[in-house]
């Protein structure tokens, strides 16, 4: 394999943008092939005229471009997070169609496509991720690159009867089908997908995720993604974790945690798992007192008026939680409406003895693997997780749960709570087993080797 190129909204230019995600799952990848990363360099070209800036930082190129406000505008707030993403998470309902912004999005995507063309060389793979570039493929076959380009999405993709909905459906599939491998983090995503495909586009399946569509043949897999696990379970160990279970602890006084982690975005379900916390105090009175739920979700995308309803819920519910049942010495429901690092994250899941992640969907959600990695493993925390994450696939042991039925949801996380040790930790093994084997560099090398290949048999 020559140089990887990645291809993704956002880089990991900044060093400390390193520490988990996207970065870990490329970076050992690029530093040995001297490879590429191009991306948005995170400002807003004041004139029409973008700066394209290259820098080198440990072996790896980064190859940055700016955006103008209208295509920050149009291209990212518009139709990558105002159409694309609330139709990829099953919410129609909010989703603003705009074809104008479609047509920045498109010019965009080739934009960059064109940056990275004329940039290329012989035997170089090329890695697009994300829903920002569904048309890179098809862009980059205009500028005239004929070598192998995988794509990797990491949000769900919806049911055939949901995607029809966006007006450029047909466009954009036709688009994908320029990628030579197109990864999906689930197996319901990659037959959502696929059924697309066949039913829309009269795609022929080869066997073995291979079809042909538009005159060009796709391996389609679901390859999901995994965690640094290794490393979350030594960041649960650090001093720093420590310091931050040392202080959740004095307020704890000797109470059991219940915690979540998620970035402020309807998809997240909080307003549901709020519900179902409130039902948990009603209907267990003997939760009142002895249990606390921390609920930590750094906003996102706070200039979009969804999010800002969504913030306005949270605080309602929580005020009616710890209204009706909190104490002088005691507060049910915390609400963080900020974000921690990384250690302290894990040291707040070492203590915890429940971790909520119930999504109403999601592509994969690493904060479920991150919980089961930074466990004791002499006194373990029950997972619960949604059955719409695309992780439910793969962490069967976990107590999975729909988080629409709150009523439901509440019993559960009663249940997670009085769980004996012996069951917790039996369920605790088995799910740290699925994470340490597939882990972030399990799905490197699984995409990679059927991409590169493709770049052999050329």
């Amino acid at each position: 394999m020559g140089r990887l190129i990645a291809i993704s909204n956002r880089t990991a230019a900044d060093p400390s943008a390193r520490a988990g995600g996207l970065a870990v799952a490329v970076w050992e990848s690029l530093k040995s092939s001297g490879g590429v990363w191009f991306g948005w360099s995170g400002d807003i070209a004041e004139r029409q005229s973008r700066s394209v800036q290259s820098l080198k930082d440990d072996g790896v190129e980064f190859v940055l471009t700016d955006l103008t406000e209208r295509e920050h505008d149009q291209y990212y707030l518009q139709y990558a997070n105002s159409v694309l993403w609330p139709v990829f998470h099953y919410r129609l309902d909010l989703a603003a169609f705009n074809s104008d912004a479609f047509q920045v999005y498109a010019a965009v995507n080739q934009r960059i496509a064109n940056i990275v063309t004329e940039r290329l060389r012989d035997g170089d793979t090329v890695w697009v991720h994300d829903y920002h570039f569904l048309l890179m493929g098809d862009s980059m076959r205009r500028a005239g690159w004929d070598g192998p380009i995988g794509f990797f999405l990491h949000i769900p993709f919806p049911p055939p009867e949901v995607f029809r909905a966006l007006p450029e459906h047909q466009w954009i599939a036709r688009a994908m089908c320029n990628y030579s491998v197109i990864g999906l983090q689930s197996e319901q995503d990659r037959s959502n997908f696929t059924r697309y495909l066949i039913e829309d586009c009269k795609a022929v399946d080869r066997g073995d995720g291979v079809y042909e569509a538009f005159n060009t043949t796709i391996k389609i897999e679901a390859y999901p993604i995994g965690i640094d696990a290794e490393g979350f379970a030594e960041a649960a160990k650090t001093e720093k974790a420590k310091e931050a279970s040392d202080r959740i602890g004095r307020f704890l006084g000797g109470r059991n945690l219940v915690i979540g982690v998620d970035r402020m975005d309807y998809s997240k379900g909080l307003p549901e798992r709020f519900e179902a916390v409130g039902r948990m105090f009603d209907d267990y009175p003997e939760t009142r007192g002895s249990v606390s739920v921390t609920q930590i979700a750094p906003p996102s995308r706070s200039k979009v008026d969804e999010y800002r309803e969504l913030r306005r819920t949270l605080d309602g519910l929580a005020g009616r939680i710890n209204g009706d049942y909190g104490d002088l010495d005691w507060i049910p429901l915390r609400y963080l409406a900020r974000s921690y690092d990384r250690e302290e994250l894990a040291g707040l899941f070492r203590i915890a003895r429940v971790g909520l992640v119930t999504p109403l969907r999601d592509g994969m959600n690493l904060v479920c693997k991150e919980f089961v990695m930074a466990q004791d493993e002499a006194d373990p925390g029950v997972l619960i997780l949604s059955e719409f994450a695309g992780a439910a696939e793969q962490l069967k042991d976990a107590l999975l749960v729909n988080p629409h039925d709150t009523r439901k949801l509440a019993e559960v996380i009663q249940h997670a709570l009085t769980m004996p040790l012996e069951e917790r930790v039996e369920r605790w093994k088995s799910l740290r087993e699925t994470v340490v084997e597939q882990d972030i560099a399990w799905w490197r090398k699984k995409f990679l080797k059927d991409l590169t290949a493709l770049q052999d048999t050329r």
